[in-house]
């Protein structure tokens, strides 16, 4: 008696010569609509759902495999002699192989145009079914849920007359991951259009790459993907040009583009090393703000990443290429450009999306559990912030303001950065007090201190820092308030004759 394959997937690569195999196995197929028209187009012949079940495939193919004649075969235990009887007495004949894969419920959503209506309907049911049933049932049932599987499988056909129970269990496997990383992406998607209590963190992340290392060469490192279409993201990035990525250019390139993103209506370049920014630029024009960039830490920037939100021309081609950088990420590059940065053999050239989705939630691993937050993606305006200060910021002051603000949101915590003339020229990142993030980043400006403006992550806890501020020639600060001696720190501004604006919001980043 021939052994029983049921063959209905979507991704129907290799799937006719896959079955050809089955068929020289000994197998006879199953098949449902689009996967048999293939097959019959092949001139494999195949068994229709309808001549199995005795009825028919209905409601636009939603119902057709959820039947007992199939998920009995799936199903059944084979040395179980009264599930044996009840097989017999219902005309169950088992089934041996499930090969099957899902709607692309992933690529239907991100595709554009696509509604919620199309996505609802490539909600797989059927599908998960026969791979749970046939996953449970393994002892019995092989399921083959990836076409990477197919050539392993026939092999162990054609070698035992069946597959080993080692290949069965590691298939099951297979096909539970599947069905779980399935429904996990069906209700993120959902998530979006209602509230639901976060009582459990589902999380689904395909492969993206394998990494030499992680931060060390001691440590192993992989890069995943939720498979969603994101704006400024690593994951959706476009690698052109040089070596392999690291998992230390991923953070630092991703680092990169959330400083970048802040800045999306004008020309702006960012410069990161080692997850702090070390040069912002804002100008008129992309060539403008890559100098202003370039500018505000000549010394960082060498072997750092830098982002364009612009195209990168051959002016700014011509610059970087004098100097060693470890990734240049940009919408695209001109002909020109990609030619002289390209001469260089190791230089990581990528491109990004300026569209797709913001990434609302961000998760952070402790040991044992991961802590979720909101992204820091509040849109901060003047007119919500108090000048509590005799002295009143000028309009280029309040302008550098709120770059400060935008920039210092992304560096590591205690953090001041100073800004003059739309571009950074100090930064103090991740120190244990805030006076001594204020002289790293007065230090580092040295005489382009005079005329910036400071901004703080989070709030003075006493009047050394401005003090500090006015020592260098700063002549406006932007900070949260509330702490209990702001009044002292307002004091001083006022003795220095330096302008300070609260916005009533802080920024750690931890």
């Amino acid at each position: 008696m021939k052994k029983r394959a049921i063959v209905s997937v979507s991704d129907k690569t290799g799937v006719v010569e896959f079955c050809k195999n089955l068929i020289d196995c000994g197998f006879e197929i199953i098949s449902t609509g689009g996967t048999k028209k293939v097959l019959d187009e092949a001139q494999i012949e195949t068994l229709s759902i309808e001549s199995v079940t005795n009825f028919p495939e209905m409601l636009d193919g939603r119902v057709k495999t959820l039947h007992p004649l199939i998920h009995g075969g799936l199903l059944g235990v084979l040395d179980n002699e009264n599930h044996i009887k009840q097989m017999e007495k219902h005309n169950i004949t088992p089934i041996s192989l499930v090969c099957v894969n899902l709607y692309p419920f992933k690529k239907t959503i991100n595709t554009e145009g696509k509604t919620f209506e199309d996505a609802i309907e490539n909600i797989d049911i059927g599908g998960p079914s026969m791979l749970r049933s046939a996953a449970k049932n393994h002892k019995f049932v092989s399921v083959v849920c990836d076409n990477e599987d197919y050539d392993l499988v026939i092999k162990e056909l054609k070698e035992n007359g069946d597959t080993t129970y080692n290949t069965r269990l590691y298939l099951a496997t297979k096909a539970f991951r599947s069905t779980a990383a399935y429904d996990t992406m069906i209700q993120k998607y959902l998530s979006n259009y209602t509230e639901i209590k976060n009582d459990e963190l589902l999380l689904n992340y395909s492969l993206k790459q394998e990494l030499r290392y992680g931060e060390n060469p001691h440590q192993n490192a992989a890069f995943y993907s939720d498979g969603l279409s994101y704006r400024y993201s690593m994951t959706t990035a476009k690698q052109l040009h040089g070596k392999e990525l690291s998992y230390n250019n991923i953070q630092d390139a991703n680092a990169t583009l959330q400083i970048l993103k802040e800045f999306e209506k004008t020309p702006a370049v960012v410069a990161v090393k080692h997850m702090n920014p070390c040069g912002v630029g804002l100008d008129d024009t992309i060539t403008g703000a890559w100098k202003k960039a370039y500018e505000s830490d000549p010394v960082s920037i060498f072997g750092g990443i830098v982002a364009f939100n612009e195209e990168v021309n051959i002016e700014c081609a011509n610059d970087m290429s004098k100097m060693f950088l470890e990734i240049i990420l940009a919408p695209s590059f001109s002909e020109e450009a990609f030619n002289i940065l390209s001469k260089k053999k190791n230089i990581r050239l990528m491109t990004f999306d300026l569209e797709g989705n913001d990434d609302k939630q961000k998760l952070v691993s402790v040991t044992g559990g991961v802590l979720v937050q909101d992204n820091d993606n509040i849109i901060e305006k003047y007119e919500d912030f108090t000048v509590v200060t005799e002295k009143q910021p000028t309009q280029k002051e309040i302008e550098d303001a709120l770059i400060g603000l935008k920039i210092v949101k992304h560096v590591k915590s205690n953090a001041i950065v100073l800004v003059k003339d739309k571009m950074s020229v100090g930064v103090g990142a991740g120190q244990m007090n805030r006076v001594g993030a204020c002289l790293i980043a007065c230090e580092q400006a040295k005489d382009k201190a005079v005329g910036s403006v400071l901004a703080s992550d989070a709030f003075f806890p006493m009047d050394d820092t401005v003090e500090l501020a006015a020592k260098y020639g700063i002549t406006c600060i932007i900070q949260p308030g509330g702490s209990i001696k702001d009044q002292d720190s307002i004091d001083k501004c006022n003795e220095h004759n330096i302008a300070m604006i609260f916005t009533g919001k802080r920024h750690f980043k931890h």
